[in-house]
């Protein structure tokens, strides 16, 4: 297996502080907005991006909720086993709220598909933008295209971006890992 680094520890914090700069041009204070981590990696980097947005808000509260997508992906159905969700931890209205989707990786575009869908479940927000860590841009199966992007990078469909997080695996990392031809 080859394994390519992307980005790493002081690279991914650059590219949280980016990202947060980017999002407070255009919302703000957040007085109308919320984060929604997407469930079960995106919710390290809505963690990290709250984090770092009320260190620059003068700490600021920053609505952050976590949601879990499990019933909503159209493949829940093929795979194998029992399926598992997580606990969705949103206690806060979205309606008519301005709505920040965090995933870490973009890829084919389902899983943000499913997040629109289970988060209507939770009123009709106002606006839904998109935030990814890595955004792996000739790969849709859907016509989603991030609002903020961390880095992009193309990619084989046989190829594997990995995201580690220092406070769940030791160190801040993104890996793209090809089989060895």
């Amino acid at each position: 297996m080859q394994k390519k680094t992307l980005l790493d520890g002081q690279k991914i914090q650059i590219t949280i502080k980016r990202l947060c700069h980017q999002l407070i041009e255009n919302h703000d204070d957040f007085a109308n907005t919320v984060l929604i981590g997407i469930q079960p990696r995106g919710i390290f980097l809505a963690e990290r991006i709250q984090q770092e947005l009320q260190i620059i808000l003068k700490h600021k509260k920053i609505l952050k909720g976590n949601l879990d997508i499990t019933f909503f992906r159209d493949d829940f159905r093929r795979k194998d086993g029992l399926v598992t969700a997580s606990s969705n931890s949103i206690d806060f209205i979205i309606e008519g709220k301005k709505v920040i989707l965090i995933d870490d990786v973009l890829w084919t575009g389902r899983t943000i598909r499913a997040a629109l869908d289970a988060l209507l479940a939770y009123g009709r927000p106002e606006k839904v933008e998109l935030l990814v860590l890595i955004d792996r841009r000739f790969s849709r199966h859907l016509p989603i295209e991030p609002d903020y992007i961390g880095h992009q990078v193309d990619s084989l469909d046989s190829q594997q971006v990995k995201v580690s997080w220092a406070n769940e695996e030791g160190e801040d990392k993104v890996l793209l890992l090809s089989d060895k031809q």
